[in-house]
Order: C-alpha cells, then structure tokens, then sequence
C-alpha cells in the first residue's frame, strides 16, 4: 500500500509538469488554432534561463530565496519574450497562411532554439546540473515519504494553474483572449486589440513553459537541451486526450497520462522503462474512442 501511495504522489508531481505543458498548447490552439511544436523547447530553453540567473545569483552571494525567486522570474521572463516574438514576427505573418506552414514553422523554431543551446551553451551537449534550492529531506505521511521540495513544487504548480485559470477567467485581458477565441472579427468590432492580445497570449502559455521547466529542473536536479521533445509530445497528447483548446481538459489530461505512466511502473516494475510506451498506446485508444478529447464536447467555450 505504502508503495502505492508513493507512486501516487509521484504520478502528482508529473502530472503537475503535464498540465503546465498542456495547458500552454491549449491556450495557443483555443485562441489561435496554431499547433506550436516550439512549446517544448521554449520550456527547455525557460529551464536554461533559470540555471544561468542561478548561477550569477549564486556567484553574487545573495540569500538563497532571492537566487529562487531569480530563477523561476528568468525562466518566465525568457519564455514570455521568446514566445511573444514567435508569435509577432513568425504566426502573426502566417496567419492567413495554410496550418501546415504554421506547423513546419513551429517545428523548426523549436529545432533552432534546440541546437542553438546544444551548441553555444557551455558544455551544452551534456547534461546540466540544477541547484539544490529547496528545503531537502521530507516526511512519512503514513507509509508515503514526502519529499519537501517535491510538495512545495506541487503546490506552487497547482497554485500557477489557478493563476492562469484566473487570469482567462476573471481579467478583462483573458475576457478579450476569449473573445478572439470565438470570433476574430466581432472581437475587433468590439474594439479589442487584435495585434496586442495574440502576442500577449503567446507570452501567458511561454510563461506556463518556462515554470513547467524550472519545476522540472528543481525536482530532477538536472536539465538537458532536447528535454523539451518528450515533455512538448507528452503535454501535447494530454491536451488531445483531455480536449484541445479546454484548460480543464488539458489538465485532467497531464494527470492522466502521468496516471498511465504511474500505473505502468507499480504494476509491472519490470517493464518501467517502457511506460511511456504503455502510456502513449492508451492515449491512441482514447483518441480512437473519442477523438474530440474528454471534456471538448462539454466545454462551452474555448480557452
């Protein structure tokens, strides 16, 4: 039961990451309609932002929450800029172009940005090591050890998806993110800046990247260039799973598969390197079964 429980948690950890990841394809694609293949690496490129500010904060010698908070503001800060420029000097031109050049565009920014970091980042084709910069150790809550870091990421992962759920739900930016999402040109009718909300969208689903990746970073203690394939094809199928253009759903989605994956490695412990095989066979059953995603159908309204 304890070891159960352990991969439980373990699965929440994962599927916190998912949801961040999914829930930046949801926004692009609900507002949009754009597929952004780049979202991975943004994420992974975020997570670099991170180490570096961790780095000159640490070579500064400032305290060790203000090296934290330096971290997670790089990362956000980096992705927000490098997903508001794809979107204002590469979608926006495109944007009465057919999907597929929008695709192969995405695809091969994210492809640039990749090997720009293998390449030019020191030592960058290794992997690099995370600063520790969270309370270690942890406690039993029963059988289960809680890790403390990993529960404060958890929570402050949960706590992001809020925020942004806020943000689309409650702001009058997210109000005109909902009204482009459903009608462009009644939205420009009613006086919302088309040509400032689509970069700014941009920007909030970069910024769920960057965070996603810092967790990612402070959880593992290691990062890598290419971490952001996997993670970009995983939160992507999540969000298909879940209903593309549905935050809930791009989030029940992230949980979901990190539930396959956690399903797999405690009940076959032999066969856990193949869970992401396990996980992605039932994603394409899913889809087979209900190619809307879970919640789409439901959902009254995108994004």
């Amino acid at each position: 039961m304890g070891m159960i429980g352990q991969h439980l948690l373990n699965g929440l950890m994962q599927g916190t990451i998912y949801g961040l990841v999914a829930m930046g394809f949801t926004i692009f694609f609900g507002v949009m309609n754009v597929i952004k293949f780049s979202h991975g690496d943004v994420l992974t490129l975020g997570a670099f932002g991170g180490l570096v500010a961790a780095w000159a904060t640490h070579a500064l010698g400032l305290p060790v929450g203000i090296q934290l908070i330096a971290v997670f503001a790089a990362a956000m800060l980096l992705s927000a800029v490098v997903g508001a420029g794809i979107s204002h000097f590469l979608i926006m031109p495109l944007r009465n172009a057919p999907p597929l050049n929008m695709l192969l565009m995405t695809m091969m920014v994210g492809t640039l940005i990749r090997e720009a970091i293998r390449l030019f980042f020191p030592n960058g084709t290794n992997p690099q090591r995370f600063p520790e910069l969270l309370p270690s150790g942890g406690f039993n809550l029963g059988n289960v050890f809680v890790r403390n870091d990993g529960l404060i990421l958890m929570v402050a992962g949960i706590a992001s998806i809020a925020v942004v759920h806020w943000i689309i739900n409650r702001t009058r930016f997210g109000l005109a993110m909902r009204a482009v999402a459903e009608d462009v040109e009644t939205a420009r009718t009613m006086g919302i800046n088309y040509a400032r909300v689509i970069p700014l969208t941009f920007a909030l689903g970069s910024i769920t990247a960057g965070f996603a990746g810092t967790i990612y970073g402070l959880y593992y203690s290691e990062i890598n260039y290419g971490m952001g394939l996997l993670l970009a094809v995983i939160g992507f199928s999540a969000a298909i799973v879940g209903g593309l253009g549905n935050i809930w759903g791009a989030i029940i989605g992230g949980y979901l598969f990190a539930g396959l994956q956690t399903f797999v490695v405690a009940a076959i412990p032999s066969m856990s390197d193949y869970k992401n095989v396990f996980a992605f066979v039932l994603v394409i059953v899913l889809i087979t079964w209900r190619p809307t995603g879970l919640l789409a159908e439901r959902g009254s309204e995108r994004v």
